[in-house]
């Protein structure tokens, strides 16, 4: 089976965090944590900060690690390594995403999460419930 290893950032503001809808493939529509491939050579954390450059435009400060989610797709195997991140710049653009959402611990469960990304909602539900 196929092996991808991606970082996602959690990203948090204000006691809300970003989710973004996918615009491409085949799980167009649904949402996840804004991230993407680590690529030869790097860091998860150092991908993460150019995958939400390329993606959003922004500038991020990785908080700390949240967890490594590891997750069988139908057709490939997923590690994720997921970061608590805050924006250090105030605008986003979305260059990839259909949508983006600030959502509270209230409406966190309230849009059409990834599989692998589900798995992280009881971990983030702490986090903004603690005021990380």
């Amino acid at each position: 089976m196929k092996r991808i290893e991606v970082a996602a950032a959690v990203i948090v503001r204000d006691g809300s965090l970003l989710a973004t809808e996918r615009g491409y493939g085949p799980w167009k529509d649904w949402w996840e944590f804004p991230g993407g491939k680590v690529e030869d050579g790097e860091t998860p954390e150092l991908a993460l900060v150019r995958e939400i450059r390329e993606e959003l435009d922004a500038e991020l400060s990785i908080d700390k690690f949240l967890h490594t989610v590891e997750w069988d797709y139908p057709d490939f195997h997923l590690t994720m390594h997921c970061y608590l991140c805050s924006l250090t710049s105030d605008s986003l653009r979305l260059n990839e995403h259909e949508a983006a959402r600030w959502l509270t611990a209230d409406t966190l469960r309230s849009v059409r999460w990834l599989p692998a990304d589900l798995e992280l909602l009881p971990l983030i539900e702490k986090e903004l419930h603690s005021g990380s």
